[in-house]
C-alpha cells in the first residue's frame, strides 16, 4: 500500500457547519488532524478565512473558484480573484465547474482550454497557478475516442494543471487508474471520495467505506502533490465521515 500523501479537506464538505460556526468548524477540522484545507468561493469570506487559517495554523495549498463564470465573478475581475488568493496564501486556484453543455463538442472544449490559458496569464502576475476540476460529464463525453477531460488537457498550456475528482471520473464510466496514466503529470491534485460510484451525491460514504480503489488510484497519480478529501453529501454526521476518511487514509502510512 502506498504511503499516505499530503492530505487536505475540501471545505465544501463542511459547508453547513461553516455557515453555522465558521471559526469553530475550522478548529474542528484542525483537531481531526488535517493541516491543509481547500476553500471554495473564497472572495465572499476572505476575511473570515484569513482569520480561520491564522487561528488554526491550517494552510490552503489550493482553492476552488468559478473564475470562468461571469455570474460567479459577480462583477469581480480575474485580478481580484487571484490577488485575494495571493493574500490568503493560496498558490493554486481551481475552476471546479464548466457547464455540461460545453463538453459535447471538441470545439467547445478547446474554447474552455483557451479561456483557462488566458486566465493563467492573469494568474501568474499574482504568483498563482490555476487548474480545472472535473465532474462526471467531462468523462461521459467521448469524442473520437477521447474523453472531454483529455481533450481539454491536450489544449492547455503546460502551466495549467488538473485536479482529478476520482469519484466523479469513475461515475462517468472511466477506469480511474488508466485515466491517470493517460493524463500523466498534468494531474497534480486529486479529490478522494468514496461510495457506490454513481452520480447521486447523497449516497457518498467516508473514504474507505465504498467501492473506489483508493490506494491504486493514489499510486497511479505519479505527480501528486496533495490528496483532497471531499464528500458532497453524507447521510450521517458529516464530521464522523471526515474523521473516518482521515483515519483510513493515514492508515496507509503504516499498513
Amino acid at each position: 500500500m502506498p504511503t499516505t500523501p499530503p492530505l487536505s479537506l475540501q471545505l465544501y464538505t463542511v459547508r453547513k457547519e461553516l455557515d453555522a460556526d465558521f471559526a469553530g468548524t475550522m478548529q474542528r477540522v484542525a483537531d481531526i488532524g488535517f493541516t491543509r484545507v481547500e476553500p471554495y468561493d473564497f472572495l465572499a469570506r476572505a476575511d473570515a478565512l484569513a482569520a480561520g487559517l491564522a487561528a488554526t495554523g491550517l494552510s490552503a495549498p489550493s482553492a476552488h473558484f468559478r473564475f470562468l463564470d461571469d455570474e460567479s465573478l459577480g462583477g469581480a475581475s480575474l485580478d481580484d480573484v487571484f490577488s485575494t488568493a495571493a493574500r490568503l496564501g493560496i498558490p493554486t486556484v481551481i475552476d471546479p465547474f464548466v457547464d455540461p453543455a460545453k463538453w459535447l463538442s471538441a470545439a467547445d472544449i478547446h474554447r474552455t482550454a483557451d479561456a483557462l490559458n488566458a486566465a493563467a496569464e492573469v494568474a501568474v502576475k499574482h504568483g498563482i497557478r490555476i487548474g480545472y476540476h472535473n465532474h462526471w460529464f467531462e468523462l461521459e463525453s467521448v469524442i473520437d475516442g477521447d474523453t472531454g477531460l483529455e481533450i481539454l488537457g491536450s489544449g492547455l498550456n503546460p502551466a495549467v494543471i488538473l485536479e482529478l475528482d476520482t469519484y466523479w471520473a469513475a461515475a462517468g464510466g472511466q477506469d480511474v487508474v488508466a485515466l491517470l496514466g493517460r493524463l500523466g503529470d498534468r494531474v497534480r491534485l486529486l479529490h478522494i471520495k468514496d461510495g457506490p460510484i454513481e452520480a447521486d451525491p447523497a449516497t457518498q460514504l467516508a473514504v474507505g467505506a465504498g467501492n473506489m480503489p483508493v490506494w491504486d488510484i493514489i499510486a497511479a497519480a505519479t505527480s501528486l502533490e496533495v490528496a483532497v478529501v471531499e464528500l458532497d453529501s453524507f447521510a450521517g454526521d458529516m464530521f464522523d465521515a471526515v474523521t473516518d476518511s482521515f483515519s483510513y487514509l493515514n492508515a496507509g502510512a503504516s499498513a
